[in-house]
């Protein structure tokens, strides 16, 4: 009877080292297969991305961008993402301490040499990752647009332009006053203790607050922590973008409703300090500022579950102050709207 005894302890130890021996087996298969067939076929079986953390900077976003700007009339044209993405696999992710300029003119310059993405990421294991987490973050970002201008030969007239370039927005409108910082992370107490999952932007009351990118209205109205908030999905249905406390009284411009079309660039709504009230339309936030969030979706599961991922924007702000809307004021009804009419692809495609 001990002899069997015995014999199972030995047993059950052993085939508890073989299951997890298995288990690391599969997860190493699945990274060494490294391409994104594979992360798609996954995803159609449910096995979607759970965790992304965006930590580009802004030197490696704007070099990056601007390598791909001047490289649109050349032969072999460059992908932002895809470079971003393998500084990303070369880097795992942490670009602070360890981004290099030189690392992106090198990429860069094999790349127009005539070496593909493909080839040079075949021995990176993680660049499907990174290349699907930064397609989520900054998929339409930039591209094809059409802007108004002035009309060289009347100043009373406009005309359309079509460019190549950055077809998002910074959040606050051109000529007002704003500032931020890294808060991402900071803690919050009320109703819970918690991390702060967006990115703060002070302003004064009734600034103008412009849609980052084109998208849908998804959501609008009191909530007890963002007070009057707004939220609009991208396009592309990745992105969720939540805007909110919201200036008492008047939170939004006319237009804002469940299911409205947004242009990137529109004037949404205002600046305030609504929130941390169950009651609605109270002011109990000390500053007033505009809480920017970004929400990756990889599936629809995410939108709103106990596994959301909001990413931090502090980088992306600094990035989108190279784009501002340029906004005029209504004398008659006091609302702020665009200057120069805005168009792209998608946006189209929806009417």
């Amino acid at each position: 009877m001990m002899k069997i005894i015995k014999i199972r302890l030995k047993i059950v130890p052993l085939f508890a080292i073989t299951l997890i021996f298995i288990f690391f087996l599969i997860i190493y298969s699945f990274k060494k297969a490294g391409n994104t067939a594979v992360l798609n076929e996954l995803n159609e079986k449910g096995n979607f991305i759970k965790y992304a953390k965006f930590s580009v900077n802004y030197e490696a976003l704007n070099k990056a961008f601007q390598l791909d700007i001047n490289s649109q009339n050349l032969k072999n044209k460059l992908n932002f993402i895809d470079m971003l993405a393998y500084l990303g696999a070369m880097y795992g992710g942490k670009f602070e301490g360890s981004y290099k300029s030189k690392d992106l003119e090198n990429l860069a310059k094999k790349l127009q040499e005539g070496e593909s993405i493909e080839k040079l990421t075949k021995n990176m294991k993680f660049f499907p990752y990174y290349k699907e987490v930064y397609s989520a973050v900054l998929g339409e970002f930039i591209g094809k647009y059409k802007v108004q201008v002035k009309n060289k030969i009347s100043e009373n007239d406009v005309a359309f332009e079509e460019k190549y370039g950055l077809k998002v927005f910074f959040p606050i409108a051109k000529t007002f006053s704003c500032s931020h910082y890294r808060d991402f992370g900071a803690s919050r107490s009320f109703g819970y203790q918690r991390p702060h999952l967006g990115h703060d932007i002070t302003a004064g009351i009734g600034t103008p607050v412009i849609a980052v990118e084109s998208g849908k209205v998804e959501c609008v109205g009191w909530n007890k922590y963002g007070g009057w908030r707004i939220g609009i999905r991208s396009f592309d249905k990745k992105r969720y973008y939540y805007y909110a406390h919201l200036r008492k009284n008047k939170p939004y411009h006319p237009k804002i409703k469940e299911g409205e079309l947004i242009k990137a660039g529109d004037v949404i709504g205002y600046v305030g300090r609504t929130g941390y009230s169950e009651k609605e339309n109270v002011n109990n936030i000390e500053t007033s500022h505009l809480h920017l969030g970004i929400q990756l979706i990889f599936d629809e599961s995410q939108k709103e579950s106990d596994n959301e991922i909001w990413i931090d924007l502090y980088a992306i702000t600094e990035f989108l102050k190279k784009n501002k809307s340029e906004v005029y004021k209504d004398k008659k009804t006091k609302e702020y709207y665009r200057k120069y009419d805005f168009s792209e692809k998608y946006f189209e495609e929806q009417n």
